[in-house]
């Protein structure tokens, strides 16, 4: 069963390029709600465990070093269908394979500097939520 939240990081080169404004305002005019938001920035130890399901793929360190360069946004957003609508809204994670009007078609680099971060399923949106956030901090 489909829930109504996802979770979603606004990555550093997103955040470098002072897209924070104009991504928060595609997401919203979308129909998402935020119901939590926070600007951080990851440890090592914390993208290491972020990722820990990368840690065998070759691109683990760089994807490490990557999400602790700088801070990133962390937020949790509620809409029916929240994982699903999300991932069409930020488009393929290689800018050059998303749809027209994508968040990553109109802020993302390249496959590896991709500026957004969605949830791929509705118990992966509740694990990385909670990684991010405690109940008090969501509303």
């Amino acid at each position: 069963m489909a829930t109504n939240r996802t979770f979603t990081m606004l990555k550093p080169d997103a955040v470098e390029k002072g897209h924070i404004g104009a991504i928060l305002e595609k997401i919203s005019a979308s129909g998402f709600k935020i119901v939590a938001m926070k600007l951080i920035r990851m440890t090592k130890a914390d993208a290491q465990t972020f990722y820990g399901i990368h840690k065998e793929r070759p691109f683990f360190g760089e994807l490490v070093e990557y999400m602790t360069r700088g801070p990133i946004v962390a937020a949790i957003l509620e809409k029916d269908n929240a994982v699903e609508d999300f991932r069409t809204l930020i488009g393929a994670t290689n800018p050059a394979d998303a749809a027209e009007g994508t968040i990553r078609k109109m802020y993302a680099a390249s496959l590896g500097e991709n500026a957004i971060h969605g949830s791929d399923s509705d118990d992966n949106a509740a694990i990385e939520g909670a990684f991010h956030f405690s109940g008090r901090e969501m509303f």
